[in-house]
């Protein structure tokens, strides 16, 4: 089986580094055109360039703070709107709060992580809606975190929001099902991002110990022994955005190596 997905247009959010970048990078060699959409232009562009166009594909970028969700509503609603192509696919993805014990996060902690975790995905899930139900089909992948299915210790707020993302996830795929639109979660185990070396530091900090510590016991609860690489992740999304994938919708999809423990 080759996965394609030729002539489709996808937006993938969060795509200038780590799962997002490699997602947008797998699916320009599949033949799709890309639209990236995150906050740095600098970084964006740097992504556009690494793009494969070998198919004719003209990819673009948009420019917005998943922080700001009324600045990125507005753009990309423009931007959907000027550019009159129907997207079939897109790709829900963005950084998560910061680390630390549940207990000693501030109230606003868990506002600010709400809106970007999952208010943006729902703007985002809004403005693709229209033209997925026109075009009789569409795939929305939701990129949220292995602690849906057991807590990650020291993440609070994430483990908290990225279950809700979970749930406002199974919900639209039972709604939009009936438009052969199909939704479904990601949830990615440890994996060697930028991300993932910030909370390795941070850890290694609060307890007294080196980060090649907090890694060793983190790949000690691995199945597998090993970090997942971005290009793992990416080609599990590639799966189910393409045509293959079209008997599955509403599930929490685990891409974590066998993760049994903490």
């Amino acid at each position: 089986m080759r996965l394609t997905l030729k002539d489709k247009h996808a937006i993938v959010c969060g795509s200038t580094d780590g799962i997002g970048k490699a997602t947008a990078i797998l699916f320009a060699l599949q033949g799709c055109e890309v639209t990236i959409i995150a906050r740095n232009q600098d970084k964006l562009d740097n992504t556009l360039s690494l793009l494969n166009r070998d198919q004719g594909q003209s990819h673009k970028s948009v420019c917005a703070d998943f922080d700001e969700p009324k600045d990125l509503k507005n753009k990309v609603n423009q931007y959907i709107q000027s550019s009159e192509k129907n997207f079939q696919i897109l790709v829900n993805n963005s950084g998560g709060p910061k680390g630390g014990p549940i207990i000693d996060a501030e109230e606003n902690e868990f506002r600010l992580a709400f809106e970007r975790l999952l208010i943006c995905n729902h703007v985002m899930a809004r403005a693709v809606f229209p033209g997925m139900k026109k075009h009789g089909s569409g795939r929305i992948i939701n990129v949220i975190s292995t602690s849906v299915n057991q807590v990650i210790p020291g993440l609070g707020v994430s483990n908290t929001i990225r279950g809700s993302v979970a749930q406002w996830g199974k919900t639209l795929a039972l709604e939009l099902g009936e438009y052969s639109i199909c939704v479904n979660n990601v949830l990615p185990g440890y994996t060697a991002t930028n991300r993932l070396s910030t909370l390795a530091e941070k850890k290694a900090s609060d307890l007294g110990v080196s980060k090649k510590d907090i890694y060793s016991n983190w790949i000690d609860n691995i199945s597998l022994r090993r970090l997942a690489n971005p290009e793992e992740i990416a080609n599990t999304i590639l799966f189910l955005a393409s045509d293959e994938s079209s008997y599955i919708t509403g599930h929490n999809l685990s891409v974590d190596g066998g993760r049994f423990g903490v």
